[in-house]
């Protein structure tokens, strides 16, 4: 009876390993869609709606594995020059009006990204879906005529993150991220974002928009549209320094 019951254990034990990895290589995967293997670099406009206005943003951003990101304002010509800077697990905003270069403590990720409903952390990427959370499957559902992993992503204990967990759907033949749920620590939903408009860009099938919806506000979202995607081209570290972020174009 007893090897029995060490043999039930050990299949448990394997069969909910292998699960593990496999919603950890569904969340790489989709990661890799946005990132690229290596690099990437975009072009895309952020649409800041309310009930009585609305604001949009164009931008250009470059990225290097989940260590670097450079992301620039490039219109309206109030906030054009601004930029965004990402060197491992450092943070800098650069603003051209005051010619001043600010570093964020990590007590400001959780704060809105230039007035949108984005996070600093959204935009920036300081924490990583990959590396900083357990990921578990937990069923699959249909969304834009997709079939889609439903998985759960929980903090690891030491991780700095902003959410207290993440629901995420993903396509589970492109591994496109359609729906993404953000809970606080109290486990309250905070945030949507609906991803749509999949076409074909960079060379790689893609959600073009995405819709971030804050539940408790009425007639708020920000919608970001990927107008250009190159992926896989070399930047050289260097590129992504102080210095530099004060001068790209």
């Amino acid at each position: 009876m007893g090897k029995y019951i060490t043999s039930i254990s050990a299949v448990f034990f394997l069969t909910t390993s292998l699960i593990a990895q496999d919603a950890t290589e569904i969340i790489r995967k989709a990661d890799e869609k946005t990132r690229g293997k290596i690099t990437a670099y975009s072009e895309f406009t952020i649409s800041i709606v309310r009930p009585k206005w609305t604001r949009e943003m164009s931008l250009k951003s470059w990225s290097k594995g989940e260590d670097y990101s450079l992301i620039l304002l490039t219109a309206p010509a109030k906030e054009k020059g601004a930029a965004f800077l990402k060197r491992k697990k450092e943070v800098w905003n650069w603003i051209p009006s005051i010619e001043r270069t600010i570093k964020l403590p990590p007590s400001m990720m959780s704060q809105s990204w230039m007035g949108t409903d984005f996070t600093n952390d959204d935009l920036v990427k300081e924490s990583s879906q990959v590396y900083d959370y357990v990921h578990t499957i937990k069923g699959d559902t249909i969304l834009e005529g997709r079939n889609c992993y439903k998985i759960l992503l929980t903090p690891k204990p030491d991780a700095a993150v902003v959410w207290g967990k993440i629901i995420t759907y993903i396509d589970s033949v492109d591994y496109i991220q359609l729906r993404a749920e953000m809970y606080d620590e109290d486990d309250f939903l905070v945030n949507i974002i609906n991803s749509s408009e999949i076409k074909e860009m960079g060379g790689q099938l893609l959600a073009t928009q995405m819709e971030m919806i804050p539940v408790e506000k009425d007639g708020h979202k920000t919608i970001l549209t990927m107008k250009e995607m190159v992926f896989d081209k070399p930047i050289a570290d260097n590129f992504f320094t102080t210095r530099n972020m004060k001068k790209v174009k």
